[in-house]
């Protein structure tokens, strides 16, 4: 039984020890818990320090198995991705997909823009004609007011892309909005952004203090932040060939039959939105890994694609589906807003090594990996569930760790392997494969 949990002040003044020492606390074996709680910590004091700085309160690490997938031929270049995932069905789908469509072109991509968004949301209490009237005047004067913070972004090849004026007093009375578009080249962007966004705020209320009839309360700033969702930063990426190069893919399934079942399940995806849900989180799966990997926030890149997949009032697939003659073409669009320095690019050990393996990427680039992995996947979750089923490689992914779980021991595994290589895994299953293993042992 846990103690009850007291308020607690101070705790982020606490050292490291002295916070896990108050979280053990409060449960039953103090000890145990401070045993596991070091047990994670890196043995490099230099790295762990590092490794609590990107975060608060930190008690120790808990890590994820940092994966590769093969046999990624992306724009002709091949790629070993590196991939953060805890679930090893997903790395094996995006490996054999990968390795399915090397040989025939492998993925190939289009980076259609890379404009982000920021906002400052205002309240507007004064003639709108006297802001709508003087807008192009204070719009320069944001630009201009600006240029140190931008001045890097700008020599780098990016800034501010253009600031319009949005009106929600419709919705909300006096509501109203700038709407600044940014592009930031190699970066993700938000604190840049939500820096000019700050200082637009600033010189926006100078410039309406400095009208000769400026009313009090006339502007009140509400708050400045960057949106997550980017509809114009936006990567396309596809896999085609011919019908007949689909032919066995699985066995016995004709490469027509494959290709009409696979477009039926891609429109399934499109009409209905609880299938939709399920079938962009299978996307999601191989670019979130690379994310991750990469050390890119992968919570910001899936707000921005499920509301990208509800923009047109119905959430729907993000993958698409074309069979023209007898070519077989799966597409996706993607809204991606990926960065390659800054954050955690220059600090965390492991994203390092994801930039070298893949080669130092631009942001660009890294988008169309990001999105191939997301293609790959879905690809591979389609097929299954148009022809074999979800479960058999699924479940047989997981076998190892049933056993694990169960308490197999490692002489009996290959009897249990073997077993299941033909049959449909399960935890009774094989925990009853296990027990016949056991008493066959005792004859």
């Amino acid at each position: 039984m846990n103690k009850p949990v007291e308020r607690v002040e101070g705790f982020s003044k606490l050292d490291q020890i002295e916070k896990r020492e108050l979280v053990a606390s409060v449960l039953e074996n103090p000890k145990d818990v401070m045993d596991l709680l070091q047990s994670f910590a890196h043995p490099d004091a230099e790295i762990q320090e590092l490794l609590n700085e990107f975060s608060e309160n930190t008690l120790t690490n808990f890590p994820l198995p940092y994966c590769i997938a093969p046999n990624f031929k992306i724009d002709g270049q091949n790629y070993l991705v590196p991939m953060v995932i805890e679930e090893s069905s997903v790395v094996a789908a995006a490996s054999n997909a990968a390795k399915f469509w090397f040989d025939k072109g492998g993925f190939r991509t289009e980076i259609v823009n890379t404009e982000k968004v920021g906002q400052v949301h205002f309240i507007w209490n004064d003639d709108v004609k006297k802001l709508t009237d003087n807008f192009a005047s204070l719009k320069q004067e944001l630009i201009n007011g600006t240029m140190d913070i931008t001045e890097n972004m700008r020599n780098r090849g990016g800034g501010i892309l253009d600031i319009v004026l949005k009106d929600f007093s419709h919705e909300e009375p006096g509501l109203m909005q700038l709407f600044a578009t940014f592009e930031t080249v190699d970066s993700m962007g938000a604190n840049f952004i939500n820096s000019c966004l700050e200082r637009f705020a600033a010189l926006f209320k100078d410039w309406y203090n400095n009208l000769d009839d400026a009313k009090e309360n006339g502007l009140e700033i509400v708050m400045c932040i960057l949106s997550n969702l980017t509809p114009n930063c936006m990567v396309k990426c596809w896999v085609e060939c011919d019908i007949a190069d689909l032919d066995n893919y699985v066995p016995g399934t004709s490469g027509e039959d494959f290709a009409r079942r696979f477009r039926t399940a891609i429109r399934i995806a499109q009409v209905d939105s609880f299938r939709a849900t399920t079938h962009n989180k299978g996307i999601y799966n191989g670019v979130d890994a690379v994310v991750l990997a990469s050390g890119n926030d992968f919570r910001a890149v899936e707000a921005c694609g499920h509301a990208f997949a509800s923009m047109s009032g119905k959430y729907t697939s993000l993958t698409d589906v074309k069979i023209d003659g007898s070519r077989f073409v799966f597409s996706l669009r993607l809204p991606l807003a990926l960065g390659v320095v800054g954050g955690l690019t220059n600090l965390h050990p492991l994203v390092k090594l994801t930039n070298k393996l893949l080669g130092n990427p631009s942001a660009k680039t890294l988008m169309g990996i990001a999105a191939a992995a997301g293609l790959a996947n879905n690809f591979g979750a389609v097929k299954s569930l148009v022809t074999t089923g979800i479960q058999r490689g699924h479940m047989k992914m997981h076998l190892f760790n049933i056993m694990k779980q169960l308490g197999v021991e490692k002489h009996e595994q290959a009897q249990i392997i073997e077993y299941f290589k033909e049959n449909v895994v399960s935890v009774s299953e094989v925990r009853k494969c296990m027990e016949m293993i056991r008493e066959n042992a005792k004859v």
